[in-house]
Protein backbone atom coordinates (compact mmCIF):
# COMPACT_ATOMS: atom_id res chain seq x y z
CA UNK A 1 0.00 0.00 0.00
CA UNK A 2 3.09 1.96 0.42
CA UNK A 3 3.88 2.21 -3.20
CA UNK A 4 1.46 4.16 -4.45
CA UNK A 5 2.31 7.62 -2.11
CA UNK A 6 5.93 6.89 -3.23
CA UNK A 7 5.04 6.94 -6.96
CA UNK A 8 3.55 10.14 -6.19
CA UNK A 9 5.97 11.87 -4.16
CA UNK A 10 8.69 11.19 -7.04
CA UNK A 11 6.23 11.79 -9.72
CA UNK A 12 5.86 15.63 -7.57
CA UNK A 13 9.49 15.41 -7.32
CA UNK A 14 10.18 15.16 -10.74
CA UNK A 15 7.92 17.40 -12.11
CA UNK A 16 9.65 19.76 -9.80
CA UNK A 17 12.83 19.30 -11.03
CA UNK A 18 11.45 19.29 -14.77
CA UNK A 19 10.06 23.05 -14.14
CA UNK A 20 13.29 24.50 -12.29
CA UNK A 21 15.46 22.63 -15.32
CA UNK A 22 12.90 24.75 -17.46
CA UNK A 23 13.20 27.61 -16.00
CA UNK A 24 16.99 27.75 -15.41
CA UNK A 25 17.36 27.06 -19.28
CA UNK A 26 14.89 30.23 -19.96
CA UNK A 27 16.77 32.68 -17.54
CA UNK A 28 20.21 31.10 -19.28
CA UNK A 29 18.77 31.89 -22.96
CA UNK A 30 17.32 35.69 -21.56
CA UNK A 31 20.53 36.31 -20.01
CA UNK A 32 22.51 35.43 -23.58
CA UNK A 33 20.09 37.00 -25.67
CA UNK A 34 20.05 40.27 -24.09
CA UNK A 35 23.65 40.16 -23.47
CA UNK A 36 23.84 39.97 -27.25
CA UNK A 37 20.77 42.75 -27.69
CA UNK A 38 23.92 45.23 -25.66
CA UNK A 39 26.41 44.10 -27.83
CA UNK A 40 24.30 44.97 -31.15
CA UNK A 41 23.74 48.17 -29.69
CA UNK A 42 27.05 49.50 -29.00
CA UNK A 43 27.78 48.24 -32.28
CA UNK A 44 24.67 50.11 -33.73
CA UNK A 45 26.07 53.37 -31.33
CA UNK A 46 29.70 52.88 -32.75
CA UNK A 47 28.77 52.92 -36.00
CA UNK A 48 26.53 56.05 -35.71
CA UNK A 49 29.65 57.89 -33.50
CA UNK A 50 31.55 57.19 -36.54
CA UNK A 51 29.42 58.57 -39.51
CA UNK A 52 28.46 61.69 -36.97
CA UNK A 53 32.68 62.24 -36.28
CA UNK A 54 32.93 61.80 -40.77
CA UNK A 55 30.09 64.15 -41.23
CA UNK A 56 31.78 66.89 -38.80
CA UNK A 57 35.20 66.35 -40.61
CA UNK A 58 33.81 67.15 -43.62
CA UNK A 59 31.25 69.97 -42.33
CA UNK A 60 35.00 71.43 -40.86
CA UNK A 61 36.57 71.47 -44.29
CA UNK A 62 34.02 73.37 -45.80
CA UNK A 63 33.98 76.23 -43.16
CA UNK A 64 37.79 76.17 -42.39
CA UNK A 65 36.76 75.22 -38.85
CA UNK A 66 40.46 73.99 -37.48
CA UNK A 67 39.19 72.72 -33.69
CA UNK A 68 35.97 71.01 -35.14
CA UNK A 69 37.79 69.70 -37.79
CA UNK A 70 40.30 68.59 -34.74
CA UNK A 71 37.84 67.06 -32.51
CA UNK A 72 36.40 65.11 -35.76
CA UNK A 73 39.82 63.68 -36.22
CA UNK A 74 39.82 62.90 -32.61
CA UNK A 75 36.64 61.23 -32.16
CA UNK A 76 37.33 59.05 -35.68
CA UNK A 77 40.70 57.93 -33.70
CA UNK A 78 39.65 56.93 -31.06
CA UNK A 79 36.54 54.51 -32.63
CA UNK A 80 39.07 52.97 -35.01
CA UNK A 81 40.65 51.45 -31.83
CA UNK A 82 37.80 50.07 -31.02
CA UNK A 83 36.46 46.75 -31.72
CA UNK A 84 32.37 46.55 -32.07
CA UNK A 85 32.69 43.40 -33.16
CA UNK A 86 33.95 43.41 -36.63
CA UNK A 87 37.57 44.50 -38.23
CA UNK A 88 37.16 48.27 -37.66
CA UNK A 89 39.15 47.87 -34.65
CA UNK A 90 41.61 45.74 -32.21
CA UNK A 91 41.14 46.81 -28.68
CA UNK A 92 37.75 47.04 -26.03
CA UNK A 93 34.68 47.55 -27.45
CA UNK A 94 32.98 49.92 -26.69
CA UNK A 95 30.50 50.28 -23.86
CA UNK A 96 32.98 47.28 -21.69
CA UNK A 97 34.46 47.50 -18.88
CA UNK A 98 37.55 47.43 -20.86
CA UNK A 99 36.78 51.06 -22.47
CA UNK A 100 38.90 53.48 -20.70
CA UNK A 101 36.23 56.40 -21.45
CA UNK A 102 38.50 58.11 -23.85
CA UNK A 103 36.00 57.42 -26.48
CA UNK A 104 33.70 59.23 -24.50
CA UNK A 105 35.68 62.37 -23.70
CA UNK A 106 36.14 62.84 -27.55
CA UNK A 107 32.86 62.19 -28.63
CA UNK A 108 31.68 65.07 -25.71
CA UNK A 109 34.71 67.11 -27.22
CA UNK A 110 33.00 67.47 -30.35
CA UNK A 111 29.79 68.13 -29.51
CA UNK A 112 30.78 70.79 -27.65
CA UNK A 113 32.80 72.05 -30.41
CA UNK A 114 29.51 71.53 -32.38
CA UNK A 115 27.71 73.86 -30.45
CA UNK A 116 30.05 76.07 -30.74
CA UNK A 117 30.29 76.39 -34.07
CA UNK A 118 29.35 79.78 -35.84
CA UNK A 119 26.35 79.41 -38.12
CA UNK A 120 27.82 80.39 -41.25
CA UNK A 121 26.79 77.67 -43.36
CA UNK A 122 23.80 76.50 -44.74
CA UNK A 123 20.68 74.06 -44.40
CA UNK A 124 22.75 71.54 -47.37
CA UNK A 125 25.85 72.13 -45.50
CA UNK A 126 24.90 71.19 -41.95
CA UNK A 127 22.34 68.59 -42.46
CA UNK A 128 24.46 65.31 -42.63
CA UNK A 129 25.92 66.52 -39.46
CA UNK A 130 22.29 67.53 -37.64
CA UNK A 131 20.85 63.97 -39.17
CA UNK A 132 23.62 62.27 -38.19
CA UNK A 133 23.69 63.65 -34.41
CA UNK A 134 19.79 62.58 -33.93
CA UNK A 135 20.40 58.95 -34.97
CA UNK A 136 23.33 58.71 -32.26
CA UNK A 137 21.02 60.56 -29.95
CA UNK A 138 18.86 57.31 -30.79
CA UNK A 139 21.39 54.98 -30.90
CA UNK A 140 22.50 56.22 -27.48
CA UNK A 141 19.04 55.77 -26.07
CA UNK A 142 18.27 51.86 -27.22
CA UNK A 143 21.87 51.32 -26.20
CA UNK A 144 21.24 52.63 -22.57
CA UNK A 145 17.95 50.61 -22.31
CA UNK A 146 19.90 47.23 -23.35
CA UNK A 147 22.19 47.59 -21.03
CA UNK A 148 20.22 48.12 -18.42
CA UNK A 149 17.64 45.03 -18.94
CA UNK A 150 21.21 43.34 -19.27
CA UNK A 151 22.78 44.58 -16.03
CA UNK A 152 19.65 43.79 -14.10
CA UNK A 153 19.68 40.32 -15.33
CA UNK A 154 22.63 39.45 -14.72
CA UNK A 155 22.71 40.93 -11.19
CA UNK A 156 19.89 38.59 -9.96
CA UNK A 157 20.88 36.04 -7.17
CA UNK A 158 19.71 33.13 -9.47
CA UNK A 159 21.57 34.15 -12.28
CA UNK A 160 25.21 35.02 -10.22
CA UNK A 161 24.46 31.80 -7.93
CA UNK A 162 24.77 29.44 -11.76
CA UNK A 163 27.33 32.00 -13.12
CA UNK A 164 25.13 32.33 -16.31
CA UNK A 165 26.93 35.66 -17.31
CA UNK A 166 30.15 34.10 -16.30
CA UNK A 167 30.79 33.92 -20.18
CA UNK A 168 29.65 37.79 -21.20
CA UNK A 169 31.52 40.60 -20.74
CA UNK A 170 29.98 43.12 -18.33
CA UNK A 171 28.47 45.96 -20.09
CA UNK A 172 28.59 49.33 -19.33
CA UNK A 173 26.28 52.44 -20.15
CA UNK A 174 28.21 55.17 -22.85
CA UNK A 175 28.18 58.15 -20.95
CA UNK A 176 28.00 60.97 -23.19
CA UNK A 177 26.40 64.71 -23.47
CA UNK A 178 23.05 65.05 -25.68
CA UNK A 179 24.16 64.68 -29.09
CA UNK A 180 21.34 66.36 -30.40
CA UNK A 181 22.21 69.20 -32.38
CA UNK A 182 19.29 72.00 -33.13
CA UNK A 183 18.49 73.47 -36.43
CA UNK A 184 19.76 77.17 -35.51
CA UNK A 185 23.20 75.47 -36.18
CA UNK A 186 22.04 76.56 -39.89
CA UNK A 187 20.24 79.84 -39.12
CA UNK A 188 22.03 82.55 -40.73
CA UNK A 189 24.42 85.20 -38.22
CA UNK A 190 21.66 87.62 -36.53
CA UNK A 191 23.13 91.44 -38.13
CA UNK A 192 23.27 93.67 -35.14
CA UNK A 193 21.57 97.18 -36.76
CA UNK A 194 22.78 100.22 -35.42
CA UNK A 195 19.47 101.38 -33.85
CA UNK A 196 20.23 97.89 -31.75
CA UNK A 197 23.31 99.10 -30.32
CA UNK A 198 22.80 100.42 -26.46
CA UNK A 199 24.02 104.12 -26.17
CA UNK A 200 27.36 103.99 -23.52
CA UNK A 201 26.29 105.90 -20.49
CA UNK A 202 29.95 106.88 -20.11
CA UNK A 203 29.79 109.32 -23.35
CA UNK A 204 30.06 112.76 -22.58
CA UNK A 205 27.55 115.14 -24.64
Amino acid sequence: MSTMPELWWWAGAAVVVSLLAAYLVWTDRRVERLHARASSAAAALDAHLLRRAAAAAVLAEQLDAVELYAAARIALDAGSRLDPGTALGTGPRLGTVADSGEREAAENDLTRQLRRLAPTTGLAAAEPVIAASRRVALARQVHTDSVRDALINRDRPLVRLFGMARGHPRPRYFDIDEPTLTPSLTEPPRQITPHQVAPRSDVKT
